[in-house]
């Protein structure tokens, strides 16, 4: 049996990028990061602080990962109080405009959405 290839489009290449770009925000770290980020460049150790169940492997990878994609802007201080700032670049910022309505919407349908998993589970659970 011999594969053929199928040539990528630019449609399938688009698919693609929508669906990590939709994976990063949809993880379970990098919007709450972005939102971190959006009212002021945080540093390392203070994002880590900010984070309490977040390991410093996972926040440095979640960091590159939002760096990587353009969201976010990597800054070394040098000097004596050296280090790494992080902000918000303009695309995470628009990002997050689109965002965060949906997080306003989740927050106040959330007990609408909790009573919705709980009825279905019931019902499973009862053979429906």
């Amino acid at each position: 049996m011999s594969l053929v290839p199928v040539p990528v489009t630019a449609d399938d290449r688009a698919a693609c990028l929508v669906g990590d770009v939709l994976g990063r925000v949809g993880d379970k770290w990098s919007l709450l990061v972005l939102v971190l980020l959006a009212d002021r460049p945080h540093g390392f150790n203070e994002l880590d602080r900010a984070v309490h169940d977040l390991s410093r492997r996972i926040l440095t990878r979640t960091l590159r990962q939002l760096e990587r994609d353009g969201l976010v802007s990597r800054e070394v201080r040098p000097g004596r109080a050296a280090g790494v700032t992080y902000a918000p670049t303009d695309l995470g910022r628009a990002m997050l405009e689109l965002v965060l309505p949906l997080g306003r919407w989740i927050a106040e349908h959330a007990d609408e959405v909790r009573a919705a998993r709980e009825r279905y589970d019931r019902s499973v659970h009862k053979g429906r």
